[in-house]
């Protein structure tokens, strides 16, 4: 494990083609050390934070198994149109005071479009002007001139989770196909907009699966990778599932590390269900998080994750960059 810690720190990158048993079969322990170095030479001791705004709630048309949103699902949540500007705006303001270096809109819905589109621009033109955090959106699958149109408006990185590998992907939704979310990305990076998209764990899939989700995101050169830990929502699909344990968690991390060592690793969804809101998770591979609450689930808030960050000695000064 040593040798090949160093031999990716020395430009080695892991591909479909070589044998990687190694990451399944090593012990945790030591699997998650290597991991952290990995992250601390890539990375250093910088954590960056973003906070979401669900933008457009419920009646999404699309049928993904774990979603409250879709409205193939029947799960009694608040659905709203595109937010007021001002709301918006505000809670902006108060997430950068509280010191996070990113700000997302996410929007339900396979595509943001006409009015709501515009008004999600406006809103961007005046977060832009007057915020001094990075900007993200994730509003579906946008046609090129969208994300053209983002960019002007001041957004600097698009959100576009795969959720799961290529081979499972179809067991997860019905309603668009592993490709079209490829398809989404590369016309976001061809605008110039950076690329956060990552998954979700937990569903049912295999490790191999996990291993390949991670090794499409490396060939697809993402930088920002948020790891979703399923939390069963009553009503979808996916409600009875056994949920994922926390050692799962901790070398799906260490995973995703060792694929793609240059990535932010971004602990998501499902933090809360691990010990000290995923303290050992920062010190396997992982060095940044989404905080705060994450769209229809209870996530963490802002100033504790600052204080357990810097506690096991993460620096969170702000950096836009990040």
């Amino acid at each position: 494990m040593k040798n090949m810690t160093e031999q990716i720190i020395n430009g080695r990158r892991l591909t479909k083609n070589d044998d990687l048993s190694f990451l399944l079969n090593t012990e945790l322990d030591v699997l998650t050390e290597c991991a952290d170095k990995l992250r601390k030479h890539f990375s250093g001791d910088t954590a960056n934070l973003c906070s979401i705004i669900n933008g457009r709630s419920g009646r999404c048309s699309e049928d993904c198994k774990f979603c409250a949103q879709s409205a193939h699902h029947c799960t009694g949540i608040e659905e709203y149109a595109f937010l007021d500007k001002h709301q918006i705006v505000t809670e902006c303001n108060h997430n950068e005071k509280q010191g996070v270096h990113r700000f997302a809109i996410v929007a339900a819905g396979r595509r943001l479009s006409g009015d709501e589109f515009e008004k999600a621009l406006d809103t961007y033109r005046t977060l832009s002007c007057e915020n001094h955090v990075g900007l993200c959106a994730s509003f579906g699958l946008l046609e090129e001139e969208q994300f053209s149109d983002l960019r002007r408006a001041g957004v600097t990185r698009y959100h576009a989770n795969i959720e799961t590998s290529r081979a499972n992907f179809k067991n997860i939704c019905t309603t668009h196909t592993f490709e079209d979310k490829l398809e989404c990305i590369r016309r976001a990076k061809a605008a110039g907009l950076e690329i956060c998209s990552g998954g979700i764990i937990g569903m049912g899939e295999s490790w191999q699966d996990r291993i390949d989700m991670a090794l499409t995101l490396s060939e697809l050169g993402v930088r920002s990778i948020p790891i979703n830990a399923l939390i069963p929502i009553k009503c979808t699909p996916l409600e009875n599932i056994e949920r994922i344990t926390e050692s799962d968690i901790l070398r799906t991390v260490a995973i995703f590390r060792f694929i793609v060592p240059e990535a932010d690793i971004r602990l998501a969804a499902g933090r809360n269900l691990m010990t000290n809101c995923g303290e050992r998770a920062f010190l396997s591979g992982a060095n940044s998080a989404i905080t705060g609450d994450m769209l229809t689930t209870s996530g963490n808030r802002i100033r504790e994750d600052i204080a357990m960050l810097n506690r096991i000695g993460y620096s969170t000064e702000r950096n836009i960059n990040a």
